[in-house]
């Protein structure tokens, strides 16, 4: 169960960690990256960033990241107001594609509409 803080540190995360990707870091490696997702852990020293590709390779983008970790926590030190920086942990997030491949695989599906008898 977490706790309203650690909620609001994650949203906050969240928010900042999306900027900072978008428009700081300048890895090639990472290309079209979105946040899903921030969990925190209990004392707030960890945060594990939950990552969605458009484009590009997972492995390639996960080393560009892991790459910008010490610049994104001093970015995060300075706009968050926290005693301590968490440390980054990056996970993928394969909910996207695992919607794509559903929505392909239902769509491929014929299943003849019943027709109303009024």
């Amino acid at each position: 169960m977490t706790s309203r803080r650690q909620r609001r540190v994650a949203e906050l995360i969240h928010q900042e960690f999306s900027n900072i990707l978008q428009f700081e870091i300048r890895d090639p490696r990472i290309g079209f990256a979105t946040v899903t997702e921030v969990e925190v852990s209990p004392d707030l020293k960890v945060a594990t960033i939950y990552i969605s590709l458009l484009t590009g390779d997972e492995a390639e983008a996960l080393t560009g990241l892991e790459n910008a970790i010490p610049f994104a926590r001093r970015a995060l030190g300075r706009k968050l107001n926290l005693r301590y920086t968490p440390e980054l942990r990056f996970q993928m997030d394969s909910s996207a594609a695992y919607a794509q491949k559903i929505d392909t695989l239902l769509s491929d599906i014929d299943i003849p509409l019943e027709s109303s008898e009024q």
